[in-house]
Order: C-alpha cells, then structure tokens, then sequence
C-alpha cells in the first residue's frame, strides 16, 4: 500500500493564531421588541476563524472554542476519537469543487488523525492516517482499528497502523458488497454507528451489521431504516434518522428498525419544522417558497449531522436534548425529547431561535458528536455550496444564485469547534483504553458520559476477554448507576456469557431502563423459540413503565410460540393508551398482510417479472419511502408532504413513459395541481435495470397493478430524451405528443 506523511506539528502562523486566540461570543442582535435581527444582504466571502466566530450566535451561557481548521484539515464531514482519544477526521475534498461538481470520483480524499499533544484542547498535531479515497462517507474506530466506507463502493474496510509510524499501512475488507452503486452521493447509506446492542447501524440500507472476529456479518431488518444523512443514538440505544430529501429532520426514533419503521405525523409539529436562521438564505433548493418575506429559510431542508448530548462537561438540562444541524439555514437546533407512555415527541427548546446560528454565509454545520472531554463538538465544512450537483444544473434555481455571490470559489476549508458553557470546565482525562486491561475498561461501564461507556464496552466485546465476566456480572446485578448495570448486561451480551439467573434478575430491576434492557436482550432467544423465557416474560405485561410494555411487545413480535402472540394481543387489549406500542403491532400486522398478497401475486408472474419487481422493491425501501412513504401513501410528519402518494395513483398505473422519463430526468413543479416540499431529483445515472425494477414494483405494489416495465422501454426512452438537462413539469409530460 502506497503511504503519504503529512506531518503537521507546530502549525503555520496563521494558524497558531487561530488556536491561540479565544474569541468572545456575541449576543444575538434584537430590535426593540426583543425579535432577533436578520442580516439580510449577509457577504459570501470566507471569513477567517476567529471572524467567523465572532458571527456565529450562541444561546446565554453557551461559547465555541476552535479545536482545528485550515491547514489542518479541508472539506471535513465526519470525526470519531479512538481508544486513546487521538481525533479522526473523513475529508471530502472533491466535493462539489466547482458548480458542476468537477471530479468528485477522483481518488484524492484522506481521513486524517489528529492529536492535542500539550493537553490545551486545541489540535497540533495531524497526519494523513489514509489516502486516496472516494468521498469517505462513514468513520467507525474500533481498537487499533478504523472502518472506513467510500462512496460509490458498498463494501467496507478496515484500517491499521501496524508499524506506529502514525499511517495506515493494513487495508482488509471486512465487508464484501459488489454490487454496482450509481446513486446520488447524497442517496447513499451513512452512520456506522456501534449502538448500545453492539450492532452497527446505518441508514438506508435494510440491514445492521455486527462486528465478529474480525468481519462484518449481516443481518436484515424487518424494512429498510430511512434516513439519510446522520445517525445519532441516545444512552438507552434509541436511534434518530434523519431525511434531508424528504425534509424531515428526525425520524424512526419510535422503535429499533430491526422491528420495522414506525412514525407519526404528530411526533412534531409544524412550529418545530420551521427554523430560524439569522441570515438571508437565497441558496435554497426549494426556492422562494422556501423563504419568509424577510429572506431567511421557513422550514428545515438539509438536516443532517444530528447527535444526542450525552456528555459531562455542559449544563445537565442539555443531557438527552437532539441536536440537529441545518446547513441551509447556517443553524443547529436542539430539540427536547418528549416521552409521553412510551411515544416520543420533539420540540424546539426555544421560541422561535436556535441553539445555534450564523450570519457568515460559508458556515456549514454537517455533524455534531459527544467528545471524550463531555463537551459537544460542531464539524463546519464550512464552504459555499452545500448542495450536490443534481441540484445545482444549468438552469436550475440554485445556480444563478451560486454564480451570483460567488459561492462555488468558497472550497478547501473546514473547521472544528468545541461548545462549551461559561463556568463548566471540561473533563480534561486523557483517554488511554487500547493499552489499559479489560479488567480496567469495566470501570468506565458507569462513566458520566457516554463515550468513556461505549468506548469501553465495544473494546472489551471486540476483545472477546471472557476473564472480567465475573466483575461485568457483578456490576449488572449489583452497580450504583443504572447505566453501569445497563451497559454491563450488554458487554455480557456481546460476550455470549449472560447467562440466565443474570437475565431474569436485571428483569425485576427497580429501574425501568435495566427492565426494558433485559426484555430487549431476550429477543434473540425469544425468536429461536425459548419457551421458557416466554412464561419468565409474562409479568411485564403488567410493568408500571409504557416502555417496558411497548419492548415486551417488540420482543415477542417474531417468536414462533402462540403464547407469545396471546401476550402481545393482551397488551394491546389491556394497554389502549400506549400508543406507540398499539401503532406498532398494527403497522407490522398491515404489512405481513401486504407481504403475504404480494408474495400469492408474485407466484403468478413469470420469473423474469418477479424478479424486477423484488428488486425494484429494496431499491424503493430504500430511497424512495423517504419522500413517499414505505407504503405509498406519503411522508407527512409535523407538515407539509414532501413528495406525492403513489398507493392508487393513476399516473403510477397509468402511461409507463412518462414515469420513465420521470426517473431518468427528474420532475419539478406541482402535481395534480397540488405543490410538494421537494423535486424529484434525476435517477438516470442508474442502470435502465435499476429503473425498470423501481417503477415494475411501484406499478405492481402499493395497491397498485399494472404492467412491469422492461429495461428495453427504459433503455429505449433514455436514447430518445438523451440530451434532456432539465427535470420535466407535469404540463410536459401530459402534453406529450
């Protein structure tokens, strides 16, 4: 392997300056009624760090503190810590180089690491750990390990530096996928998240993968996850996705997507979907619809980067709030999370702001993260576009405004930031886990924040160190913290060493969350039909806790036994008032009804036809449930639909070549006389067979029958309308001659 040092130790001037300057916040500027003011004609050139700062409006209390920039880093999207605390960065340093997205597949992109060698909190130290990468778009650090997943390759790998010299000098696949991906980079899966069960999570795929001996192994879901850009995680293994696409900034948080997806349209409301930066946002995809009459952006559009505060280091009302960064609107907001019988709701924390907001056009929040100090860390990728090329077309509404303001000659920079809360000192412990003992990482299963707990309980389920089972057995049963015991259950888990009289004490745990986790971990057992556990199950249906019931009822969802199906209709019966758990089993009962008539049709289709319409319909799951919905009938949580339903819809049934042209070119502008949040964006950089399956399988799912359409129709189409640039308007496509 080809290795490249970039060593950087005492940086340049320019950014030494950068580091050791601390830049006081500003206050938000209000007018006279307390309303905050707009900077309506804001400039689009590129501030340095300590300027931008100074721009950059966050809530009483609250302050940013530079971590790193330029010349460090450029274009970074994603950072992660290991073991021992030292920084990776993914940097996308062909994104979006030009309004035309000039050589964004040239192998040129790195993950770098980063150290603070002087203990100050401020970066000094950086090499290319690996190079000559595509968009790397996932970082997971195991021990001396790093995942890393590129864009357009499905397989993942892992990274090592076996000589110390600071470099990666091991490259292995740990995860094979071959399979061709021409899908917009920004259609693609992201996360990589480890969660609280020691399986890692993505978005968009239909799968979750664990890490054994060295290899990734898979394992689907009931349906694809959703989301997009972003994957957070709470300290109780809940997951947030987001949709920039189909403009929902959180999503699937209901329940595990291992079980299905579950979302309601009052999860939040039209108030929380408004967002509220302090500058003129012209460059929105969705154009002036988009804008309030003072120029600033009314709704989110490119959520993305969301995290849950989970450190010890900022005011405690922060802990377990959602973060979410809006790179459009230059904002992140922080949601309160709401948990009302087991369902979950979101709002704003504040009335009418953010938690944080800037007035420099460049600033690019795409990522927020816990850090092993407890403070919450900003990844700006601080730039000029933010969105990809398929929106940004010659005559489209966002490349007039691109040229105009000269955003697209804003590229190579990129900066980190630290929030920290005036009087709160930081946890300045130095992380050494990949050379301390096993023995020694169990102390840090009760740590105030999250990461020191993570850290710890992925290294010793890596390591496979069956010697501390006996103290992991000890703090399940018997720690202080409910969160020790929590996170002990699942390193025993991750072990194979929970043995039962453990299991069914952490059962009957005064805490809810211990007794919710215990029902959680029985599910793998429960499924390969463990009767036993079954009946030493059949108490909780009667738990004081809604989520306790709601995680019975999850847990028994695919087990074989009939006395497990009578638990979960008497939870049902006897427990109207959990919402989320009575949505749910009816949800998953609506769907196995669907597989079921669809699986009857599809024995009477010829082979050729099945085949299209059972790969048309993973490609559906997805990407395009995003916006239209896993069953068709539309996207509507807390607002407007994002794109139209398909479930009955007589364009779906009706002419093949205008749905076609549709996915080979896009589609803008109202439908039926009826405006959505989004365009449909051009999937014609898909094979005609990828095309061919997706409309084969909505014209012959979601309610709908009709016809397949073949890839010769696709391919026959494409060469008509082969020099098309533009997406079409629903007035074309009818008036087609």
């Amino acid at each position: 392997m080809i290795r490249t040092r970039h060593w950087v130790l005492g940086m340049l001037g320019v950014s030494t300056l950068a580091y050791t300057c601390k830049v006081a916040q500003t206050a938000l500027k209000r007018n006279e009624e307390g309303k905050v003011i707009v900077n309506t004609r804001p400039s689009p050139a590129f501030l340095s760090p300590e300027e931008s700062m100074k721009q950059i409006y966050l809530q009483k209390g609250y302050h940013l503190e530079l971590v790193a920039s330029e010349p460090m880093i450029h274009e970074p999207v994603q950072i992660a810590w290991d073991g021992n605390g030292r920084m990776f960065v993914a940097e996308m340093n062909t994104y979006m180089q030009d309004a035309n997205g000039t050589g964004e597949m040239k192998p040129v992109c790195t993950v770098k690491r980063l150290e603070d060698t002087n203990g100050d909190g401020k970066m000094d130290k950086s090499v290319v750990f690996i190079d000559k990468l595509v968009l790397p778009r996932m970082i997971l650090p195991l021990d001396d390990r790093l995942l890393v997943a590129e864009t357009w390759d499905n397989s993942i790998y892992s990274y090592r530096d076996t000589n110390n010299d600071g470099v990666a000098d091991e490259k292995i696949r740990v995860f094979t996928n071959d399979s061709e991906n021409r899908a917009n980079l920004e259609h693609q899966r992201s996360g990589l998240v480890w969660n609280l069960d020691n399986k890692i999570y993505v978005t968009v795929e239909n799968v979750r993968y664990q890490y054994d001996n060295g290899m990734l192994k898979t394992e689907y879901l009931h349906e694809g996850p959703g989301g997009q850009w972003g994957l957070a995680n709470d300290n109780y293994g809940r997951l947030y996705f987001s949709a920039a696409g189909g403009e929902a900034p959180a999503l699937g948080f209901q329940q595990n997507p291992y079980f299905g997806r579950l979302d309601f349209g009052d999860q939040y409301n039209d108030e929380f979907q408004a967002v509220w930066p302090v500058i003129s946002t012209p460059d929105v995809q969705g154009g002036p619809g988009r804008l309030r009459p003072d120029s600033t952006l009314n709704h989110f559009t490119a959520c993305t980067g969301q995290s849950i505060y989970r450190g010890n280091s900022l005011p405690a009302d922060l802990n377990g709030d959602l973060l979410i960064c809006e790179p459009v609107g230059r904002l992140i907001r922080r949601a309160k999370v709401i948990n009302t019988n087991g369902k979950i709701t979101l709002r704003n924390a504040y009335d009418k702001e953010e938690f944080i907001a800037s007035s420099d056009m460049n600033f690019r929040p795409v990522n927020s993260i816990t850090g092993p100090d407890g403070s919450l860390y900003i990844v700006d990728m601080y730039r000029g576009i933010i969105q990809e090329s398929e929106w940004t077309k010659p005559g489209s509404y966002l490349r007039p405004k691109i040229i105009e303001r000269g955003l697209e000659k804003n590229i190579g920079r990129g900066r980190i930031y630290r929030v920290v809360y005036d009087g709160l000192k930081r946890d300045k412990t130095k992380p050494a886990m990949l050379s301390q003992p096993s023995r020694q990482l169990v102390q840090y299963l009760s740590h105030p924040n999250a990461w020191w707990r993570e850290t710890a309980q992925k290294l010793i389920v890596i390591r496979a160190d069956q010697s501390v089972v006996p103290e992991l057995v000890t703090m399940a049963t018997g720690a202080r913290e409910p969160l020790g015991r929590i996170h002990a259950l699942w390193t025993l888990d991750g072990l194979k060493s929970l043995d039962r009289p453990v299991l069914l004490t952490a059962l009957k745990d005064q805490d809810a969350e211990v007794r919710r986790t215990a029902v959680w971990i029985a599910e793998g057992a429960v499924r390969k039909g463990d009767a036993a556990l079954v009946n030493a199950l059949e108490p909780l249906k009667n738990d004081p806790s809604a989520d306790v019931r709601f995680q019975l009822a999850l847990t028994l969802r695919f087990s074989p036994s009939e006395k497990a199906r009578a638990i979960v209709n008497e939870l049902v019966q006897h427990h109207p008032d959990d919402l989320a758990l009575v949505e749910s089993q009816k949800r998953f009962q609506v769907d196995m009804d669907r597989r079921k008539a669809r699986e009857e049709e599809s024995r009477r289709l010829a082979e050729a036809d099945r085949k299209l319409i059972t790969d048309g319909a993973v490609s559906f799951k997805q990407l395009c449930a995003t916006c239209h919905g896993a069953d068709g009938k539309g996207v509507n949580i807390g607002g407007a639909m994002p794109a139209p339903a398909l479930a009955g819809a007589k364009d779906v049934t009706g002419d093949p070549e205008k749905l076609i042209k549709i996915l080979l070119h896009g589609l803008t502008g109202p439908v039926n006389g009826k405006n959505y949040t989004d365009a449909m964006p051009a999937m014609g950089a898909n094979t005609d067979e990828y095309i061919a399956a997706v409309l084969s399988y909505i014209r012959n799912d979601l309610g709908n029958k009709a016809s397949v359409i073949k890839p010769e129709e696709v391919k026959k189409i494409r060469e008509r309308t082969r020099g098309r640039n533009q997406p079409w308007t629903m007035k074309e496509l009818d008036a087609k001659p």
